[in-house]
């Protein structure tokens, strides 16, 4: 029996995952802080057949001082705002962090990016763990591991609840009756943290999807606030096993790659780099995770491979610039061709192309539940 064809995504911040990318861009280095760079970057991957991009962000610059990167970089929901209003396909998913940001305004923000986009908007929940993050916000800093998890757990919910605090019917836009909204289809959230309380509803109307895409590490948050858990794994087989005990509706595999380009040998070109930096040491980078490097053919058959252990992949290319380029023209052909990866449709919700159902509000579940005993109670006199 053929396994369900894979879901693909692959990560555009920057100019690559290796910490000295930079060095080998094909633009400017004031580019990567303009428009037409990140645009033409997405083009790409939408044209190529990418389900989804993800855009990494931190409060803190992308740069350090061993590779000598980039100083900043545009906020990752302000560039996928940017790509959602030049591409019509593909899904777009920045990073946001709720250890410190406020989840009113991370909801607001990636409520508003899912209208943008008219429903192709996802979010890749991440956390701030280091003390010159915390000294950015202003706040004091998260401490522990347990701690981390449970800002981002509160967060997530928090998130969840605001863009169900507005009905799907919500608004009503009545010019007869005068009426905007429908107040009866808004609700109050009332959460209660450890840490902080959040009353709502949101001031943004339900998102098209419901509720946008939400991405996160395996073992992060609890599986049944997600929709994709991220997993690592040195091979394969171990992938495998993450996706399986992840619990998530969706598991994709995260993937490094460097790829033979017409002139260069993938270990050239990681040899070039490490000159600078090692990859090893990029920022955020987990151990243990599956790298790949050589001919495309050779990445076609890793996927190939995997299209029965995960549902997708996440490929994080050693430089956009060269390695988006073979991706494009030698390894997403050939998948589909073996009809080994997915296409996104035209005029799709990311949630439509992911196979993933639109979720009710839950405030609309439990009024219909209360309005359904009371009919049952009422018709028992």
């Amino acid at each position: 029996m053929p396994h369900p064809p894979l879901h693909l995504a692959v990560e555009i911040d920057g100019d690559g995952d290796h910490p000295a990318a930079w060095r080998r861009s094909a633009h400017a280095p004031g580019a990567l802080l303009g428009p037409r760079r990140v645009a033409r970057t997405a083009a790409v991957a939408e044209n190529a057949g990418f389900t989804l991009v993800t855009l990494d962000d931190d409060i803190l610059p992308p740069g350090s001082a061993a590779s000598g990167g980039p100083a900043g970089r545009l906020g990752a929901v302000e560039r996928a705002a940017f790509i959602a209003a030049s591409t019509s396909l593909i899904g777009v998913a920045p990073v946001v962090a709720t250890t410190y940001a406020e989840p009113f305004h991370v909801s607001s923000r990636l409520a508003s990016l899912d209208h943008v986009s008219v429903g192709r908007a996802g979010w890749v929940v991440g956390v701030e763990e280091t003390a010159e993050a915390a000294r950015a916000w202003g706040r004091p800093r998260v401490t522990g591991e347990a701690a981390l998890r449970r800002e981002a757990v509160d967060g997530l919910r928090v998130v969840r609840d605001l863009w169900d605090s507005w009905e799907d019917d919500a608004v009503v836009r009545s010019v007869a009756s005068s009426r905007y909204l429908n107040g009866e289809r808004l609700h109050y959230v009332d959460f209660e943290g450890e840490t902080y309380s959040v009353k709502g509803p949101a001031i943004v109307p339900r998102p098209p999807q419901g509720r946008p895409v939400v991405l996160a590490p395996a073992g992060l948050v609890p599986q049944a606030l997600v929709d994709i858990a991220l997993v690592d794994g040195s091979s394969p087989a171990l992938l495998g096993e993450a996706a399986a005990a992840s619990g998530a509706p969706l598991a994709f595999a995260e993937i490094e790659v460097a790829l033979d380009t017409p002139g260069e040998p993938a270990a050239e070109r990681i040899a070039d780099l490490e000159r600078y930096a090692p990859w090893d040491t990029a920022p955020g980078r987990p151990p243990g995770r599956l790298r790949y490097t050589g001919p495309a053919r050779g990445l076609v058959a890793l996927l190939e491979e995997l299209s029965g252990l995960v549902d997708g992949v996440r490929l994080h290319p050693l430089v956009l610039d060269e390695d988006l380029s073979v991706l494009s023209r030698l390894v997403l052909p050939e998948l589909f061709v073996r009809r080994v990866a997915a296409h996104p449709l035209p005029g799709a919700t990311l949630r439509t192309n992911l196979g993933l159902p639109r979720p009710e509000s839950r405030f609309a579940t439990t009024a219909a539940l209360t309005t359904a005993a009371t009919n049952s109670r009422e018709g028992n006199r």
